[in-house]
């Protein structure tokens, strides 16, 4: 009787050891998942003022329509591993490790930090007034006004603007790029679904997502699950598609208001050119 015992008391345990086990989803543990092991950010050289012999601020467009781009839009949903980078920001901003930046149509330069409840209420916020009705209140017996808002969603986010400043340092000779904000954008619309402009959201500084970007887990373009990739790899390395849409200039505007359809994208072409040109031009064969 006492051997019974012993026996059913060694299967409940295994049972309740069984059904607590760690499940790996996979052949192996992955160490960036669920806040493992801490991936090292690749540092930024130092660079002093005196060794920049010329330097340009510039304003890019990343759009998640493009092919090269989708790893920025997808998933919608969070799965195990991976998150889009709308989801990824948002945590964190909730989170309080990073800090929005509001007024982001008029204003790129990180001066309106957006207090936790303005972060909550950013779907209100941002979203567009679609109609406002007169209704009538049997218990105050007044009139008041209903608005109905179209809620922004995170998947309506199909763009970001990036703003960065590239420059020649004299001490490497080398040109190079450091991004400076991210600015999710999602496009407006009407009541009847006709497109009427586009609003940024927030902005991001950069800098400050490194750590939560170093992080996220993309999906590897070239199908290779063992090579991952992080956003702040898709960022550092230029794995992203863009259009230029804004220079430094006199007038602080953008192409589109001075060049419009072919020739809007031709100037931007002629940006990009230049940029390549100057860091040829310092050298001397």
């Amino acid at each position: 009787m006492r051997n019974i015992v012993l026996i059913i008391i060694s299967l409940i345990c295994f049972s309740q050891n069984a059904s607590t086990q760690d499940i790996l989803d996979g052949a192996y543990e992955k160490d960036i998942r669920d806040g493992g092991k801490e991936r090292m950010i690749q540092p930024y050289q130092h660079v002093r003022e005196a060794d920049v012999m010329w330097s340009t601020k510039i304003e890019r467009i990343i759009d998640l329509r493009e092919k090269m781009n989708q790893v920025f839009y997808y998933p919608l949903l969070p799965i195990n591993d991976r998150q889009n980078l709308i989801d990824v920001l948002m945590q964190a901003i909730n989170e309080g490790t990073i800090t929005a930046y509001g007024n982001a149509t008029i204003d790129d330069e990180f001066q309106s930090p957006m207090s936790p409840s303005e972060v909550e209420m950013i779907g209100i916020l941002q979203g567009e007034k679609m109609s406002v009705e007169e209704l009538f209140d049997p218990d105050t017996q007044e009139y008041y006004l209903d608005t109905t808002y179209n809620i922004f969603e995170r998947h309506e986010v199909k763009k970001y603007r990036i703003k960065e400043e590239w420059f020649f340092d004299k001490q490497r000779s080398i040109m190079e790029v450091r991004i400076i904000g991210i600015c999710p954008v999602i496009d407006r619309k009407n009541e009847d679904g006709v497109y009427t402009g586009e609003t940024s959201l927030f902005w991001v500084y950069f800098p400050e997502a490194r750590k939560i970007l170093s992080k996220a887990e993309v999906f590897n373009h070239r199908k290779n699950d063992a090579a991952r990739l992080t956003y702040d790899d898709i960022f550092h390395k230029r794995f992203f598609s863009s259009r230029i849409v804004k220079e430094s200039n006199k007038y602080d505007r953008k192409i589109s208001e001075y060049k419009e359809g072919i020739d809007a994208l031709l100037e931007a072409e002629k940006i990009k050119e230049e940029i390549f040109n100057i860091e040829h031009d310092l050298w001397e064969y």
